[in-house]
């Protein structure tokens, strides 16, 4: 006879398992191509010379810059139409493209030849390989971010995200201590022979190691479900714009604080600290690195702070925080590590609020079927428009004598962000549209 009192014994719930590989994988391509984008910064000095003529080396150097710039704003067209391709034929086929094309731009820059060996063929060919990186790098990060939120369980998208800026700060991380390391071995003449070339072959070589990492990556159920819905749409760019005018609003406004927070403070601080106030400039790399490795660090408890108590409270804290604090640290820009060491750290504490959780913000905006477009043009779009003009602005200002204005200027982009994300929804433990 059975004792009906007893309590029968549930089974206990599994417990989730990451798919770290396929997250590794969906994350490599932005890795590696802010690898790209950090290398060809920090060794520009060196090849500027070797690519344009080295009659003058100040305008060559102009031109290598310019040439950067130039491929930035080659990121909306990517976005727009890598990000329609992965709405059409799949987020996994788009992402190979992508990385396929970092890779080989990653290659023939690592090859070029001179400028005494072809002349004018050289800085041709290095502007085709950056503009094809910049239509890569637009089309990874709406493609990414779409497959790492349409692939993440509701409740735990935020963590799923969170391996999308793990990836760019390591990729950051990596390429400066490489790029110390390159010049800490070799001289300078070493480097402007042939040392520059160094880093770029090897992130050809790990973006060949993506791509066979990206073979193995199954395509989302999301995809699968609305391909049909996604060719019936006809124009859907504009149907972004007719159908979905908030959410374009809210994506342009908490990117436009975003960006500038990025570029701040991995582009920009560093040379205006150095210039402008007189810091060191190993005090600042070693703060700066510091902070960076902190940044990764906080990723993941971030994205699982967002999945417990929600995304919006993350943002409105992130926004209000860096529209409260932004001026204050500025005046601790200058000498001294330890003063470096705080503005990094607070500025990038604050920011990993935001990045942890930018995949699956992005992804809860847009419905599947122009989730790929939508993130990929207006995403790029408010990224060239006010990131790749961060360091021209506050270098600009500097040279005026109105270097406080930059960062009153971030503070104002920090109210903007503010006041908009008051409108997003709570989107918490939702299932995408």
């Amino acid at each position: 006879m059975s004792d009906r009192s007893t309590p029968s014994i549930d089974k206990e719930a599994p417990v989730h398992r990451l798919p770290v590989r396929t997250l590794v994988a969906a994350s490599v391509g932005n890795a590696i191509e802010w690898y790209d984008w950090t290398i060809y910064a920090t060794f520009s000095i060196f090849f500027a010379t070797q690519i344009f003529s080295q009659e003058n080396p100040t305008l060559a150097l102009i031109n290598t810059f310019a040439t950067y710039a130039l491929a930035f704003f080659f990121r909306p067209l990517g976005g727009w139409l890598l990000g329609r391709f992965a709405d059409l034929r799949g987020r996994r086929t788009a992402m190979l493209l992508t990385i396929t094309l970092m890779a080989g731009g990653s290659f023939i820059i690592g090859i070029l030849p001179t400028w005494e060996q072809v002349g004018w063929l050289a800085p041709i060919l290095l502007l085709l390989a950056r503009i094809g990186q910049g239509m890569s790098l637009g089309g990874e990060v709406s493609n990414a971010s779409a497959y790492l939120g349409e692939i993440a369980p509701p409740e735990r998208r935020g963590r799923y995200s969170s391996f999308f800026y793990i990836s760019t700060g390591s990729a950051v991380l990596t390429a400066s201590l490489l790029g110390a390391l390159l010049t800490a071995v070799l001289s300078r003449e070493e480097l402007a022979a042939y040392g520059w070339r160094i880093p770029f072959i090897i992130g050809g070589v790990l973006g060949l190691i993506g791509l066979w990492l990206r073979r193995a990556m199954p395509e989302t159920e999301q995809f699968e479900e609305n391909k049909a819905k996604a060719q019936q749409v006809k124009h859907p760019l504009l149907l972004t714009l007719t159908e979905h005018p908030k959410a374009v609003g809210q994506l342009v406004a908490f990117t436009l604080l975003s960006t500038l927070c990025y570029y701040t403070f991995f582009s920009a601080l560093t040379p205006f600290a150095v210039s402008s106030r007189g810091a060191d400039p190993g005090q600042v790399f070693t703060a700066l690195s510091i902070a960076t490795a902190m940044f990764v660090l906080l990723q993941y408890p971030m994205g699982a702070l967002s999945d417990r108590f929600g995304r919006k409270p993350q943002l409105l804290a992130w926004s209000a925080a860096t529209a409260v604090l932004i001026v204050p640290l500025s005046f601790l820009i200058g000498p001294g590590f330890w003063n470096m060491l705080v503005v990094f750290v607070v500025g990038l504490g604050l920011y990993t609020a935001m990045t942890s959780v930018a995949p699956a913000i992005m992804s809860e905006l847009f419905p599947t079927e122009l989730r790929g477009l939508g993130i990929g043009a207006w995403y790029n779009l408010t990224v060239a428009t006010f990131g790749g003009t961060a360091p021209l602005v506050i270098q600009t200002l500097s040279a005026a004598g109105y270097s406080q204005a930059f960062f009153w200027y971030v503070a104002g982009g920090a109210v903007i962000a503010f006041l908009v994300i008051l409108t997003l929804p709570e989107t918490k433990g939702q299932v995408l549209k």
